[in-house]
């Protein structure tokens, strides 16, 4: 009873009369025994102010301190968008000094994010980037859709794509695709201007750093360059975007035209259509010709069983599995499929003539998505 008497009283007092109680254990005070003077209870009455006066300015000045210290992380952490509990932790190894906190944070995230480089990355964005006759697509890839959707994980996509329009093909591979990996970007340099990420560095030092900000595995995955010549458009298409020249999916094709093109706006409307053809039709050939031997032989053998299973003769057979087969190509071939807007007419039927444009030639297409 005596303590829930006590808590009603205010904390200063509650301490005080605590602290005086142990000492008129131990002699200390004799301000309530029998036969105190005016003068002892006189003073007794100012030493007790003095102490609550002294609580008062020590919780005072506590509170004061902790409003501080929150301030400090509230502000390290709007500058890198380090973990608060990563911001917390440089911040008292550097005595609350902000700017040497956030130095020491830097070098303590790029130590964290090399350990993490082995980590699965599996979410991420494509991030395209296009100038006259000229796209490209990069892969950056995280390790949650959460970290994919940050300002500063997409800025730095779209500033990697950009500096990929400028990646030479210096091997033999299709003409006008270039697919590359991390290794042809990793070196070159970047000027980026973002308030949380800025000046000039290599690729690889801003994907770490983006890394240590994020406290996730972060990896320039791949890209893919692609060209046309100076009768032609290259149009693409990005799905499930979080804001323009971002995406989950990039369908992406080259148009050319035999002579000068004399209605640009109308042929990149037809690209700008068959780019999204591409992704919601998911073609793996874009023509019969492309088919290779290998897949071709493999799905005949696998049509000839189904067929020879329905006890028909072999002419029969035969019959279905060619019947089959272009089914098959209508499926995975992009010129044999049905347009996706309008499934009376196919690919190679609406090239001949598409809203008075001039006859094109589908000469790449390219489908990509996260991993």
């Amino acid at each position: 009873m005596a303590f829930f008497k006590n808590a009603k009283q205010p904390l200063g007092i509650f301490l005080y009369n605590i602290r005086l109680s142990t000492c008129s254990r131990h002699g200390y005070s004799t301000w309530a025994t029998k036969g105190t003077s005016f003068a002892q209870s006189t003073d007794t009455k100012a030493s007790k102010t003095a102490y609550l006066y002294w609580v008062s300015r020590r919780f005072n000045s506590q509170a004061a301190s902790s409003a501080e210290q929150m301030s400090l992380i509230k502000q390290l952490r709007e500058r890198t968008s380090a973990p608060i509990k990563d911001v917390k932790a440089s911040l008292v190894d550097c005595n609350w000094d902000i700017e040497a906190a956030q130095k020491e944070l830097r070098k303590r995230g790029k130590v964290l994010a090399m350990k993490k480089s082995s980590r699965t990355a599996t979410e991420g964005l494509l991030a395209l980037a296009q100038n006259e006759g000229k796209a490209a697509v990069i892969e950056l890839n995280c390790e949650t859709d959460f970290v994919a959707r940050n300002e500063i994980f997409e800025y730095l996509a779209l500033a990697l794509a950009k500096k990929a329009l400028f990646v030479q093909n210096s091997s033999q591979q299709i003409p006008g695709v270039f697919s590359f990996g991390p290794e042809c970007l990793e070196d070159l340099k970047l000027n980026l201007d973002h308030p949380k990420i800025s000046g000039e560095t290599t690729i690889q030092n801003a994907v770490t750093e983006v890394a240590a900000m994020m406290g996730e595995n972060i990896k320039l995955r791949r890209g893919v360059v692609m060209s046309t010549s100076s009768h032609g458009v290259v149009s693409a298409y990005l799905h499930r975007c979080p804001r323009p020249g971002l995406g989950r999916i990039a369908g992406i094709l080259s148009l050319e035209v035999e002579n000068e093109i004399s209605q640009l706006d109308a042929l990149q409307k037809v690209g700008s259509e068959l780019a999204m053809h591409i992704v919601a039709a998911k073609p793996l050939f874009l023509t019969k010709e492309g088919v290779t031997s290998d897949v071709l032989n493999n799905e005949r053998k696998i049509l000839k069983s189904q067929a020879i299973s329905t006890g028909k003769s072999l002419m029969a057979i035969e019959k279905m599995v060619d019947g089959r087969l272009r089914k098959y190509f209508e499926e995975v071939v992009f010129m044999e499929q049905k347009y996706f807007l309008n499934d009376s007419l196919s690919i190679k039927g609406l090239k001949r003539g598409y809203q008075k444009v001039e006859t094109f030639k589908v000469s790449l297409a390219l489908k990509l998505c996260t991993q």
